[in-house]
């Protein structure tokens, strides 16, 4: 996929807000921006914001799910990358295969990829995988689903609607439950640093340039 001077929408959470970078020039998709030569990247990175909805109490902005409709309708290419707060303090439930409304997990990625899909009738839409953090072999406090399970989820119902999807959580090659992996890429076993973001930025590439 040649994206040179092409016009790029990032939906995402705190790693594409720039948390755990030294400055938002560091993060991911600016990384990537400038290493496919794209006109210009538009960030839409909310910290702790969710695919679902939350049922309690919420401080954050909006899940994904009603933050996309805003975004402008001329990209070229629409990145979205989250779940890991659906996994770590979301409230809703994980739900089942038949859900389509952002009540659930599993209904949250229904209806936020076949929105994209309708919204960005002619873009190209990828879809990121979780990385893995520290903890995300511990059953989710909501659901007592690890985070693979959510890894899973999404790339079964993007499958659904013909997106591609980069697993970051199987290949970006970071692991910080080894110690010397959370010393370089990942610090606080969450967010990854520059050196961290720089490893997502050049994997991402790889997958857009193959597509």
């Amino acid at each position: 996929m040649n994206l040179q001077g092409k016009i790029i929408n990032v939906l995402g959470d705190s790693i594409t807000e720039g948390v755990g970078v030294s400055s938002v020039e560091n993060a991911y998709q600016n990384v990537m921006g400038r290493m496919v030569g794209a006109a210009e990247v538009r960030s839409f990175g909310v910290s702790g914001t969710r695919f679902a909805r939350q049922y309690g109490q919420d401080v954050f902005p909006g899940p994904f799910t009603e933050r996309f409709k805003s975004m402008p309708d001329d990209a070229d290419l629409v990145v979205v990358f989250g779940g890991t707060n659906d996994y770590g303090h979301g409230d809703a439930p994980f739900g089942g295969s038949a859900d389509r409304t952002n009540d659930t997990f599993v209904g949250a990625c229904h209806y936020l990829f076949s929105g994209l899909v309708k919204k960005y009738p002619n873009a190209r839409i990828v879809i990121l995988t979780p990385l893995q953090t520290s903890y995300d072999q511990n059953p989710s406090g909501n659901t007592g689903k690890p985070l693979i399970d959510y890894v899973d989820t999404i790339i079964e119902v993007a499958a659904h609607y013909s997106l591609p999807v980069l697993d970051l959580y199987r290949t970006a090659g970071i692991c910080p439950r080894i110690p010397e992996q959370l010393t370089r890429f990942m610090p606080d076993g969450l967010h990854p640093n520059d050196a961290g973001a720089y490893r997502v930025a050049e994997r991402l590439t790889a997958f857009l340039n193959a597509l």
